[in-house]
Formats: structure tokens, C-alpha cells, sequence
């Protein structure tokens, strides 16, 4: 096999294949070392039948147990997903209200060609201007609530590159994803609308179109990753016309067997697959980084039999998602002391890990709709993410805000959701509900099926460097090499963002439940503030971007500040989380990332 190429890219999800597409088309030779495995669409599998199946988001097969020592959920059950590591082979651990350690598999984003774009619901937002510079936005201000230690104006940092900086690339991720939704009303300067046609909404989105016009709430059609009409750069066909919509919940947060979702592999690797320059190696799990000075010189994989195999680039891009990114650059400079007092010089590697301040409102609405036709949202709005909006709260950033059309959408998902906590990929289904059997679960579906609608808002979490991720001192992968440590929990000023933000979906549903008078009974509202556990909404930061060695680990191309050819492209880079869904920026910044590594190149 080929072992030297002039760019290798670990991993092929939002930060890894834009970068891999655009080299790759411009003549370098490139490898991809993915660890999981390539999954076909049923249009691209000899048989015409999918590889997906229809699980990927919980775990089917036998019960398994815990047997991690000292982890305070050891002998807990819990069942492997086919695209994530099993629990006891390579766990992440985190750092419990109690503080406890335990063994999560959170944080994991698929492993599998094309990674967490395989499984998202693909809500694609663009990041406000303000989001780029909070740090200058908040500066002077004396009105922010819930910050007795003044940590905001001491935390917040702006971005080194501007909105107007992302903008062409927000742009050209647009077009060459393939997403649909519309423009106008978005808080957002656009030099170009490459959207789709979207769906006509779900019957059950009603509820939530009336409710924002009732509280004169800017409503636009929230933009998704899926293609309803046939997409050029990527050669996808769609059988169905906007006016009659694909059974599209079959797609939305599963592997898509039909190619409509654009994930990575559909939408920017297949294209060019076939390149001789091209080289996509599966099933690949990458054991360490090695340098000469300031070059990273080689690195060390074992392929799909174990046997370690050594390559080496002239540029080496790591996009393996956030925290396990970071985790490789650690595993690394344990090995080797010039590495370790290049990449830890200024303390800053694995500090600052950001998820989002994430939450809703949930009811059940008075009518049953089939959900089978939902995309993930239909509506969303940007009037929470206004300056107006956060300087008259006392917030310090903004969220984006729409509703969860699909929530529950299949008996499937039904399922997973009932009774689930801690990990999304360990549900208990029924099984504590032992009532729930014969005509009592009857009469959950009944109350619950097809009626049941939510409003989430994704918002900006403060910065904390005290936030981390670091190599745990004693619980090993199965290859014996530390495991990520997780140590994360909420600032007050989160927690007051997440309240303030939890009672505008509240508002938002209530007001469309009757027609705009307010009163509509909603079950429940809230976020996941009180839950440290919940690790992947999003997977963020820990090697923050910026224009200064001392106060971040990449410049402003995403470029370890003590090596001349190492970057990287997940979302690992953002100083600050973002006031939607990650996954179009980390695509973005990845594109401009890779037009800098050709001027080099």
C-alpha cells in the first residue's frame, strides 16, 4: 500500500471530508483513516440493499454489563450500538454530580464513513455575526445576570475570523451538502441562496407557526440537510416532488438508506471516490502521532486486523470529533517529550470543552398528524439570537429556536426516548413501567403517537476553563492507553440562559395550542442543566482557535501554533459554542481550512 501522501486526514464526518474533498480535486494525494466502517446506500450497494439498519441511534443485541473497575456504574447493563465503540473496550468518562467517575459512551459521535452527519437530524443553521464576537459584544457591558465573578467579560472571546470571513464558505457548504429551507426572515447576510424547495410543513407544525406569529416571532423554514429535488454536485436523484414528500422520519436521526440526508459520504466523498489520488482506508484506529522538531513526521494506525501501519504527508488534518481529537494529541505527547512541550506549551490543550445550552417545551397537541413525512424541524426563528433580545434579558449570547417535528415520529423512537437517562444509547424502553402491557400500552401510543410536539433551543454555553478534557489516570482502552476524562459542569449565568430560553419554547407552544390566547396546557418545559452527563449536544472546543499562542491552541487557519503541518478541523477549534447546530459551521471552517492548506501545499 501506498504510505506517503501529501495530505492524511483522520476521519471523514463535518470536519474531515470537505477538507479530503477539496484537496482531493485539486490534484493531492489524500488519505482518509476512518475507524469505523463504510456503510452503503441501497443505491450504491451491488445488491440494492442498504447497510443501515434503522438502528444506529440505540443498541440491539444481548445485555451486557459494565466491568470497568472503579467506576461508581460498574455492573450496570447496557447494549452495543454497531457504530460505537462497546462500552467496556473504549469508554469516555466523566465526572458525576457526585463527583463519582462514569463510563458513558456520550461523546462518541458515530463511527462510521461520513461520522456524526450519518445520524444527525441534520438541522443546518448558520452562526449570527454576534456569535463571532461576544468577547467585543460583551466587554463593556455591566448588565449581564448571573455572573457574580465577572466570568463572562473575563471568558468570552471573539473569533479570529469574522462572519463575513465564513460567509463564502457558509455559501459553498450550502451547495455542495445539499440542504433545503428558505432565506427570508433570517438574522443572516447571505451572498447567495443555495437552498432546496422545502417540504410543505407537517400538519402538526400548525401549532407552532401560529404560536411565533402570535408573539410576532420572524419565522423562516428551518434549514435541513436533506435534499428534496435532485442535486447536481453530488449526482443524488430524489423520486419524490417538494409537493409529495419522501417518508423522510425513515431518514431522520437513522443512517439513511435512500441518500436523501446529506451526510458526508453521500454528498462530498462517493463524488469522488473513484479519484486515483483518493484513498479511503476503514476499520482504521489511529494510535499516535509522531514529529521531527515542528513536523509532524508519521503517523501510527492499526488496520482492521491490528497490525500497526505507519504512513506519513506532508500535512496531517485531525477531525476525529472534539474530544477524542484532543485525546489523540494527548495519547501522543505521552509519548514523546518534544511533542508534549510543543502542543501543551501554554496549558491550553483539552481546556475550555464546550457542548450547547440545550432545552425545550414539550406538550401533546389536540390532534393525531402522520409524522412518517417530518423532516427533523420545519420552523425556526432567530428573534432570541438579537442583540436587542440578549442585552434586554441580561444574557451574554443568544439561541436560535424550532420545533422538534419529528419527535417521536415512529413507534421506534417512541420507544427509545420512554424512560431514557444518561445515555441516549442506553434505553430502558418500558422496563421500568412494568404496568405499561395490554391495554395500558395501548394507551400511551394513543395519548402519545402522533400528537406529541416539542420547541428546542440550541444556544451558546459560557466558556469555562476549568471545562476539560483529560486523560484519565487509571481506566484504559482495550489497547491499554488512558480514556478521555470528561470534567464539565454549568456556570449560573448557563443555567439563567437555559431558564430564560426554556420559557420563550413554553410561550411559543402555548400560544399556538389555542389559537394565540396563551393558555394551552404545556407538560413540561426545562433543559439539561441539571445534568452533567449530557455530553453531546455538541462536541466542542478543547483546542480553541485564535490570533495568540498564549491564549489558544490553533491560529486562525486551525494550525497547531507548535507545528508547521498539523490542523485541526472538527469542532474542537470554536472558542465559543454557537447560538445553533455546529455541523454547517464545523463544514464551513473546514472548506476555508482547506483552501489555506493548498496554499501551502
Amino acid at each position: 500500500m501506498q504510505d506517503e501522501f501529501d495530505v492524511i486526514i483522520i476521519g471523514s464526518g463535518a470536519g474531515g471530508a470537505p477538507v479530503a474533498h477539496t484537496l482531493a480535486k485539486a490534484g493531492k494525494s489524500v488519505l482518509i483513516l476512518e475507524k469505523g466502517p463504510l456503510l452503503l446506500p441501497q443505491s450504491e450497494d451491488e445488491r440494492g440493499l442498504s447497510d443501515f439498519k434503522r438502528d444506529e441511534l440505540f443498541a440491539t443485541g444481548t445485555e451486557k454489563r459494565i466491568t470497568i473497575p472503579n467506576v461508581a456504574n460498574q455492573g450496570d447493563s447496557y447494549y452495543s450500538s454497531h457504530v460505537e465503540p462497546d462500552l467496556n473496550d473504549e469508554p469516555h468518562v466523566y465526572l458525576d454530580d457526585n463527583a463519582q467517575d462514569r463510563a458513558t459512551i456520550e461523546g462518541y459521535t458515530a463511527q462510521v464513513i461520513g461520522g456524526g452527519t450519518q445520524l444527525y437530524g441534520a438541522v443546518s443553521l448558520r452562526f449570527t455575526s454576534t456569535d463571532f464576537e461576544l468577547g467585543s459584544f460583551n466587554q463593556d457591558r455591566t448588565d449581564i445576570a448571573e455572573d457574580p465573578n465577572d466570568d463572562v467579560r473575563r471568558e468570552a472571546q471573539d473569533w479570529p475570523i469574522s462572519y463575513a470571513d465564513l460567509e463564502p464558505y457558509y455559501s459553498k457548504a450550502e451547495m455542495l451538502i445539499g440542504i433545503n429551507g428558505t432565506r427570508a426572515n433570517q438574522a443572516k447576510d447571505f451572498s447567495v441562496d443555495n437552498y432546496q424547495q422545502p417540504y410543505p410543513p407537517n400538519p402538526i407544525s400548525q401549532y407552532v407557526e401560529v404560536g411565533m406569529d402570535a408573539l410576532s416571532l420572524p419565522r423562516y423554514r428551518t434549514p435541513l440537510a436533506v435534499i428534496t429535488q435532485d442535486h447536481a454536485p453530488s449526482g443524488r436523484q430524489v423520486e419524490n416532488s417538494p409537493t409529495d414528500p419522501a417518508k423522510t422520519a425513515y431518514v431522520n436521526r437513522y443512517g439513511d438508506p435512500m441518500v436523501y440526508k446529506s451526510n458526508t459520504w453521500v454528498s462530498l466523498l462517493s463524488p469522488i471516490k473513484d479519484l486515483e489520488n483518493l484513498d479511503i482506508r476503514c476499520n482504521c484506529n489511529v494510535m499516535s502521532i509522531e514529529n521531527q522538531g515542528s513536523k509532524i513526521s508519521r503517523v501510527v494506525y492499526r488496520d482492521p486486523s491490528g497490525k500497526p501501519i505507519t504512513v506519513q504527508a506532508k500535512v496531517l488534518v485531525v477531525a476525529c470529533s472534539a474530544i477524542e481529537s484532543v485525546r489523540l494529541l494527548q495519547l501522543s505527547a505521552q509519548l514523546n517529550a518534544d511533542f508534549s512541550s510543543r502542543i501543551n506549551s501554554n496549558d491550553l490543550l483539552g481546556k475550555y470543552f464546550l457542548t450547547h445550552c440545550f432545552g425545550g417545551a414539550e406538550t401533546v397537541m389536540p390532534d393525531r398528524f402522520d409524522k412518517s413525512i417530518a423532516l427533523d424541524s420545519d420552523w425556526a426563528t432567530d428573534a432570541f439570537a438579537s442583540d436587542d433580545f440578549i442585552k434586554s434579558n441580561g444574557l451574554w449570547a443568544g439561541g436560535a429556536v424550532y420545533n422538534n417535528t419529528s419527535d417521536q415520529a415512529l413507534p421506534l423512537s417512541l420507544v427509545r426516548t420512554h424512560g431514557s437517562h444518561d445515555l441516549d444509547s442506553i434505553w430502558d424502553g418500558f422496563v421500568e413501567q412494568s404496568n405499561l402491557r395490554g391495554n395500558e400500552l395501548l394507551k400511551l401510543f394513543d395519548r402519545d403517537f402522533g400528537t406529541r410536539l416539542s420547541v428546542s433551543f440550541m444556544a451558546n454555553q459560557l466558556p469555562q476553563k476549568n471545562n476539560r478534557i483529560e486523560l484519565h489516570p487509571t481506566v484504559v482502552d482495550k489497547w491499554g492507553r488512558p480514556c478521555a476524562y470528561i470534567i464539565k459542569e454549568w456556570h449560573t449565568h448557563d443555567k439563567y440562559l437555559m431558564d430564560t430560553l426554556a420559557k420563550k419554547c413554553r410561550d411559543i407552544l402555548a400560544f399556538g395550542g389555542d389559537g394565540g390566547i396563551g393558555n394551552y396546557p404545556v407538560e413540561g418545559f426545562g433543559s439539561v442543566a441539571n445534568d452533567r452527563s449530557r455530553i453531546a449536544n455538541h462536541i466542542l472546543g478543547g483546542a480553541r482557535f485564535g490570533d495568540n499562542p498564549a491564549s489558544s491552541v490553533l491560529d486562525a487557519n486551525c494550525r497547531v501554533w507548535g507545528f508547521d503541518n498539523l490542523y485541526l478541523t472538527d469542532g474542537s477549534f470554536m472558542p465559543t459554542s454557537g447560538s445553533a447546530n455546529p455541523t454547517l459551521t464545523i463544514q464551513a471552517n473546514a472548506f476555508r481550512v482547506a483552501d489555506k492548506i493548498l496554499e501551502v501545499l
